[in-house]
């Protein structure tokens, strides 16, 4: 049955597949049995698509094509990094991605949370002070661009002040990839991670971008694929999708930012008119041009989630690996967010098919919906 979605706003949770990656999937499976690791013609064939996409994935970022090892998805990739590396030590900020600050959490010997100030951005002084306290070799762990707020992180001063005491560095891309210009070699940090169904590639297929294939140690054991970084036959009609969706994406990346920054703010300044006491969250800080985290006062997320869903428009409240739950986002909360503004906070993120049309009528109804159950009470209040 097809989804009756009209409307989606949701690209921060999955963007649609990009024709060309369905195309390039499809004539890739249509090669019959094919595995890179055989010798053979159709072996060979396989190992030659893997390659490429491996370029283009590297060219994507600004890393060489050695330096990429794919994984089965942006969790796995960012578990290979935390697991691997070999630091007993981590520090991560407080606003990662489950994936990141979780697996830390779990998995790590010793594992601190750096603060981030009220506006998202993750507290420089505070990371300072932590890596001066204790001169273990650490890993720090801190995501380029906040998928529920959209917030950008100075990664340049990340790196600057973990390198002054020795420490190495990663950075969870996922959400960055696509929107903004990346350049591995530039930012210098040690390892990066990506997700192909992110930018328009196929679910199930992500990426380590390592300075070093020294740098880490498996995860998952057995064959030698990804030059004994991660066993397992590869998935190469998904890693051919997600070379595709790369090279796409970066060819795009700067007029789309452009468009969809303009889309965005455009939004945000017609609700500020029809609806003052509405906060747009980190909206002073730096952010993705398609990312916009706001609160509609008196009226809790997971029913603005269904309303909107009822209208054809499809959005989020916080992270989509957080569905189903609606106490008040961890990103939120980090930013020192009171909970019952909080759980009033909904994310809205635009892609490639996103159109003037789609965001009227999404301004449409959110101010039909503040007006019908929210506009009184907070007008009373």
């Amino acid at each position: 049955m097809a989804m009756q979605t009209s409307v989606y706003l949701d690209y921060n949770a999955t963007a649609p597949a990009r024709p060309g990656v369905i195309d390039a999937i499809s004539e890739t499976l249509r090669l019959g049995a094919i595995n890179p690791s055989s010798v053979h013609g159709p072996g060979r064939e396989a190992r030659k698509r893997v390659e490429r996409a491996r370029e283009q994935v590297a060219a994507m970022v600004g890393a060489e094509a050695d330096q990429v090892v794919f994984t089965g998805s942006g969790t796995e990739a960012n578990n290979l990094v935390i697991t691997g590396s070999g630091h007993s030590r981590m520090l991560v900020s407080a606003v990662e991605h489950a994936a990141v600050l979780r697996t830390a959490l779990t998995k790590a010997a010793d594992c601190d949370v750096i603060p981030v100030l009220s506006d998202g951005v993750v507290d420089l002084a505070a990371l300072e002070t932590m890596l001066a306290d204790d001169d273990t070799p650490t890993l720090v762990s801190v995501m380029a661009a906040n998928n529920e707020t959209g917030v950008l992180q100075p990664i340049a001063d990340v790196v600057r002040i973990a390198r002054a005491h020795g420490a190495k560095v990663h950075t969870d891309a996922v959400q960055a990839a696509g929107k903004i210009e990346i350049d591995f070699a530039a930012w210098d940090v040690d390892f990066m991670t990506l997700s192909a169904h992110k930018i328009g590639g196929p679910q199930g297929v992500g990426a380590v971008i390592c300075r070093s294939r020294e740098l880490l140690r498996p995860m998952v054991l057995g064959g030698g694929q990804e030059n004994g970084l991660r066993a397992g036959t590869e998935n190469v009609a998904g890693i051919v999708g997600f070379g595709v969706a790369a090279e796409m994406a970066a060819a795009e990346q700067a007029d789309e930012a452009l468009r969809l920054a303009a889309l965005r703010d455009g939004m945000e300044t017609a609700l500020k008119a029809e609806a003052p006491h509405l906060k747009v969250v980190s909206d002073g800080a730096p952010r993705l041009p398609n990312t916009s985290c706001l609160t509609m006062p008196g009226v809790r997320n997971d029913t603005q989630v269904m309303a909107f869903d009822l209208a054809g428009i499809a959005v989020s409240a916080g992270s989509a690996c957080s569905a189903g739950k609606v106490e008040p986002s961890h990103v939120l909360d980090a930013m020192g967010i009171a909970d019952d503004e909080a759980v009033t906070a909904v994310r809205i993120s635009l892609g490639e098919g996103s159109t003037d049309t789609h965001i009227n009528s999404f301004v449409r109804a959110w101010l039909e919906l503040w007006n019908r159950k929210g506009n009184s009470r907070t007008v009373a209040a």
